[in-house]
């Protein structure tokens, strides 16, 4: 009697114990709230894979001609569009003669390989404002980039204030955060604006502390329609050369990488550290900018895969010569992405 006793005391003692698990506020909890999965394929009734479709594409174009000089005049049945080596309609056109207005980001590279140029950074940073601004109609941003990324003047077409805050730059820091720079004034600051949107970088081209790649800073910029321009003060020729500035060093990897941070986006860059051919350079960034047509297309691709497009602009009948600057390619994403 003694053993069923006891035995029927540990029988109950076992159920109880189960019986407060499972009514215990934590897997009640656990319950209600299942661990999160991956959001599954849309699918419709009959098991088809439901395809997301992408928005429109809208391209700055800018047209040189054999003296690279911008070509003015143009219209929509001067131009064709491809996607994927597909051809594309095109549903929107804005010609130069609007003159949308243009938000730039002017990016100052203060990281310590930049100590002997600062002063020219800073003159190079105010020359290419002063020459590109439109007062009252374009806003420029001013920030620098060595171990951070720092915005000194928003957006303002006040020249006072951005010549105050390139100014105020005195001392470099120790390394550069190029590609950082690119992505956090894209993300931050031009998603949201109604125009056109520029960068020009004024750097020695070499990024070296960056958790951005370079390939993350050519998908934001194109994400954003961003073109990007780029002045190298590594290179530089005798005469009026740049201290600190060595002559002939131009196209090694970093000038290259560079130049293809441009090219992707529908810009260039320029290797120079002779005062005169800046300005000469700037000018020319003024005229292409004025000069612009903007095109739109919607894809005849409508699956949304997140894989990257080729994209090719030509002129319907093509002059000898003739160049054309635009983004290259582009991915293709979900809606509010």
């Amino acid at each position: 009697m003694k053993r069923i006793t006891t035995y029927t005391l540990l029988l109950m003692l076992a159920l109880a114990l189960m019986a407060w698990t499972f009514n215990s506020p934590a897997s009640a909890q656990s319950s209600q709230q299942p661990a999160p999965r991956p959001t599954p394929t849309p699918v419709d009734d009959d098991g088809n894979v439901i395809e997301v479709t992408t928005r429109e594409v809208r391209l700055p174009v800018t047209v040189l001609d054999k003296k690279e000089q911008p070509v003015s005049g143009l219209n929509i049945g001067d131009f064709q569009v491809f996607e994927d080596k597909q051809p594309q309609r095109i549903e929107g056109f804005i010609d130069e003669r609007e003159a949308l207005p243009i938000y730039i980001g002017v990016l100052m590279d203060t990281s310590s390989s930049t100590a002997g140029k600062l002063q020219f950074e800073k003159q190079a940073a105010k020359d290419f404002i002063y020459t590109v601004m439109r007062r009252r109609k374009d806003k420029v941003a001013f920030v620098t980039f060595d171990n951070e990324v720092r915005l000194h003047q928003d957006f303002t077409d006040k020249q006072d204030l951005l010549d105050k805050a390139i100014d105020n730059i005195k001392k470099p820091g120790a390394q550069t955060s190029l590609y950082d720079a690119v992505w956090e004034f894209c993300d931050q600051k031009l998603r949201g604006v109604v125009g056109r949107r520029v960068i020009v970088v004024i750097t020695d081209g070499d990024d070296t502390y960056s958790r951005a790649r370079l390939s993350d800073a050519i998908d934001i910029a194109q994400q954003t329609e961003t073109i990007i321009y780029g002045i190298s003060t590594k290179g530089g020729f005798a005469g009026s050369a740049v201290p600190g500035v060595l002559a002939g060093t131009v196209k090694d990897s970093e000038d290259r990488e560079l130049a293809r941070l441009c090219e992707q986006t529908g810009g260039r860059a320029f290797f120079t550290g002779d005062v005169l051919a800046l300005e000469r350079s700037f000018t020319k960034v003024a005229r292409e900018l004025r000069s612009q047509y903007i095109l739109t297309y919607k894809p005849t691709n409508e699956i949304y895969d997140g894989r990257e497009r080729k994209i090719e602009v030509r002129l319907a009948n093509k002059l000898d010569g003739t160049k054309i600057l635009t983004r290259r390619s582009y991915k293709p994403r979900k809606e509010g992405q």
